[in-house]
């Protein structure tokens, strides 16, 4: 059982310590390992258009401020409605057979990019479709958080998942620091295209991940594997769809992922248009710490509570944006980087909070159903919870994504008919006063039911 390249594995008990401590352990961190190398691509496949679109009219392209933007906002719309079939995609076909299709797939994204980008006379729309297919990348998301929840016990899934989303979401940093650096080098080149009028080689943000690809789908087929205990049928997952608290947990997670997500996408194009002496290559940055942080907010609700922890941060959110606003208005780029960092920051502990609540809302709604029930209920229960908690990670997880095309749309709007992005920004902090409110309303407010009091103690 212990041979990396066992595929299926069917005496999965890792609530068992010492099946834990002998073995469970060893194959979980394999399998998180090359769960992170494949969602960090995914990731960086996903936002490498945040740069790209920054770069194209240096490039040869003719494309207006809004057009861009929506270059930009695209991958995330389209990324968004991946999650929804990778979501289900672990529990029908296996966690290590959909990692090496996910990562496959991406060549799709970074191939077709290197030969349009080189090719200044292609029209607007087919470059929407060819930015599009990034948003294959953000499907990786939902199917290696699903996956990675069956690995570890509850008592730890907090740190796992903020660990396996962070090692994703630092893909977004790495490719907005890697690509600027790389654009300017003709080391790669595929296509013997010589460099644009501003002298770079745009091909190369396509080109860059193409190795890094082989890498992850061969570590994925050699050394990740199948959960038999993860298997489950449609509509047992489909249950979650009926779960009122699938729907609020969703909503409030636009709020910290789709703020990141979002943010991630934006903040290059934002900089060039807001500061256009200030390089955007400066844009990692934000994702960099949204990213770190991560595992602080996961490892903090298991500490002190996934609610507690996720409304005080909407509190910091709103502050955040309240920040940005005031020096974004005032043209201090310095003001308006450190608000945007701390915007940031909030954002990857509210994503490590959420991501954390979920399961033990799960657990704890199927715990109350099966009072009564003996200890076999119990057991059914609590089966029954991992199922939908993993359904629920990716479902929200795709919900949630939506943020990615929502905030750079928004933007471009706000610019286009403003001159400034203060409206989309007023949006936004608006958004988190919702989210604020929810949070309280169900997972705080102990006079509301029995379920609520109930969440609340077990520290959601």
């Amino acid at each position: 059982m212990n041979k990396p390249n066992t595929t299926w594995i069917s005496d999965w008990d890792p609530e068992n310590e010492k099946f834990w401590n002998s073995k469970g352990k060893f194959i979980a961190r394999r399998n998180l390992i090359w769960s992170i190398v494949a969602e960090h691509i995914g990731f960086s496949v996903w936002l490498i258009w945040s740069i790209v679109a920054t770069k194209l009219p240096q490039a040869g392209f003719h494309f207006t401020t809004d057009q861009l933007f929506q270059l930009v906002a695209l991958p995330g719309l389209v990324g968004s409605l991946m999650r929804f079939p990778y979501t289900f995609a672990v529990t029908t076909f296996g966690g290590r057979n959909w990692t090496i299709f996910s990562a496959a797939v991406l060549f799709i994204p970074t191939i077709s990019l290197a030969y349009f980008v080189t090719q200044p006379d292609t029209p607007f729309w087919l470059m929407l479709v060819v930015a599009s297919t990034a948003g294959l990348g953000g499907g990786n998301f939902a199917s290696s958080m699903a996956n990675i929840s069956f690995f570890y016990p509850d008592r730890m899934k907090g740190w796992a998942l903020g660990l396996n989303a962070a090692g994703g979401n630092i893909g977004v940093s790495g490719v907005q620091l890697l690509t600027p650096i790389l654009l300017g080098v003709g080391l790669i080149n595929l296509y013997q295209a010589t460099p644009g009028p501003g002298g770079i080689y745009l091909q190369n943000a396509g080109l860059m991940w193409l190795l890094p690809l082989v890498v992850a789908v061969f570590g994925a087929i050699f050394f990740m594997n199948n959960l038999t205990s993860a298997r489950a049928l449609l509509k047992d997952q489909f249950a979650i769809v009926k779960r009122k608290h699938t729907w609020i947990m969703s909503y409030i997670y636009i709020g910290t992922f789709g703020s990141f997500i979002g943010y991630s996408a934006a903040f290059p194009l934002l900089i060039k248009t807001q500061f256009p002496s200030v390089t955007v290559a400066i844009a990692f940055l934000g994702p960099l710490v949204g990213s770190l942080v991560r595992p602080l907010g996961g490892l903090l609700a298991d500490k002190i509570g996934g609610a507690i922890v996720t409304f005080w941060n909407f509190i910091a959110m709103g502050a955040a944006t309240v920040g940005v606003m005031y020096f974004v208005g005032i043209k201090d780029f310095v003001g308006f980087l450190a608000m945007f960092l701390i915007l940031f920051v909030t954002t990857g502990i509210g994503n490590g909070s959420t991501y954390r609540m979920i399961p033990s809302i799960f657990r704890e709604e199927n715990l109350q159903k099966a009072k009564g029930g003996g200890e076999a209920g119990r057991a059914l229960a609590l089966k029954a919870a991992k199922i939908e908690s993993g359904a629920a990670l990716g479902f929200i997880g795709a919900v949630g994504a939506c943020g990615g095309y929502l905030i750079p749309r928004g933007f471009g709007a706000s610019i286009a008919a403003t001159g400034g992005p203060h409206m989309a920004l007023g949006i936004y902090l608006g958004f988190y006063a919702t989210c604020l409110a929810l949070t309280w309303w169900y997972y705080l407010r102990k006079s509301y039911s029995p379920t609520t009091a109930s969440l609340a103690e077990a520290r959601v």
